[in-house]
């Protein structure tokens, strides 16, 4: 059995040795940027797990919608054989020479078989309509959660700069973007 291990990035090495040292000369900006950085990190595993989740749903939703449409067609196609044979009972009524009390009998059967097999197909409609629409509303919270999830991967990648380069205003924007990621991550969360 192979045990998985994982190689740190330069950019990883960087930010800790810069982290280990500061919190050794008791930077505080530092300790700070590292700890926000951190619980940036641990929202955006959240954000990515509810993107990936609302996304599987809308999808979920949109198979429903297409098996359902594919059995109102069906449905439909009922529909048309019985129409065809209530237009083929209505011409033998017409032959001479035959008996035209069966076939009224026959075309009255057809016409109400065809009024239960519409309702059917309608009702089918119906509600691969709503599926499609419950899809819809998922891939809408599905972006809304990407659109989180990229303004925290913004502020995480802001604070990693913040803490090499020492800049305030780098640090007030990283905040921002984190600011912004939480705003859109609520808006999904209240399906808006």
């Amino acid at each position: 059995m192979s045990e998985a291990f994982e190689v740190p990035s330069p950019h990883e090495k960087h930010i800790e040795h810069t982290t280990e040292h500061a919190h050794g000369r008791g930077d505080s900006f530092a300790s700070r940027i590292a700890v926000m950085t951190a619980l940036m990190a641990t929202l955006g595993a959240m954000l990515s797990y509810q993107a990936g989740s609302t996304e599987s749903e809308a999808a979920m939703d949109k198979n429903n919608a297409a098996i359902i449409k594919t059995e109102a067609a069906n449905q439909w196609n009922y529909y048309q054989a019985k129409s065809s044979r209530q237009n083929l009972a209505e011409l033998a009524t017409h032959i001479p020479g035959v008996d035209a009390a069966h076939y009224k009998d026959e075309i009255e059967r057809y016409r109400n078989q065809k009024e239960e097999v519409r309702k059917q197909a309608e009702k089918l409609e119906a509600t691969s309509k709503a599926w499609d629409e419950k899809s819809e509303q998922a891939l809408h919270q599905h972006h809304r959660w990407a659109q989180a999830m990229t303004a925290i991967q913004i502020a995480i990648s802001l604070a990693a700069i913040t803490l090499l380069t020492r800049k305030e205003w780098l640090k007030r924007l990283s905040y921002t973007a984190a600011g912004v990621a939480m705003l859109l991550g609520s808006l999904a969360w209240l399906h808006v």
